[in-house]
């Protein structure tokens, strides 16, 4: 019995570790992270519209560098700044919502302008989305 009490101990105490391990494991810099792919925003959302599970497939949490046109700026009441990229779709884009534990050096976006980031894939919604972007 005391030995079946002493592993179950061991068990929690590594358990313990592992989750303080993984909560305080240090976010990934995103302007040094290396890209897994580089595409135009308008090939990344015709994959998804074309197969979204193939799409998932390829590029859910991706670090992926993306270019493209803003279409529209949106920016919170907290200053987290949003961008929709031009996807060749009239009603939907590529957001690549801006990573706030970065200090951007870019936050004047123009509609019209033609930007590259870089972001985590996250799916599509109706939006393919990339978050955590920065200026690449």
């Amino acid at each position: 019995m005391k030995k079946l009490i002493g592993i179950g101990f061991l068990l929690a105490l590594l358990g313990l570790g592992v989750g303080y391990f993984m909560y305080n494991k240090p976010h990934q810099n995103m302007e040094k992270a290396e890209a897994d792919m580089t595409l135009e925003s308008t090939a990344l959302f015709s994959a998804f519209e074309a197969n979204e599970a193939e799409a998932n497939e390829k590029y859910l949490d991706k670090v992926i560098k993306i270019s493209g046109t803003v279409k529209e700026v949106n920016t919170d009441e907290e200053g987290n700044i949003s961008l929709t990229l031009e996807s060749g779709n009239e009603l939907f884009g590529v957001i690549c919502q801006m990573d706030n534990l970065t200090k951007q050096e870019k936050t004047d976006f123009k509609i019209g302008e033609q930007v590259t980031l870089k972001g985590i894939c996250t799916g599509m919604l109706m939006d393919v989305v990339l978050v955590r972007c920065v200026v690449a």
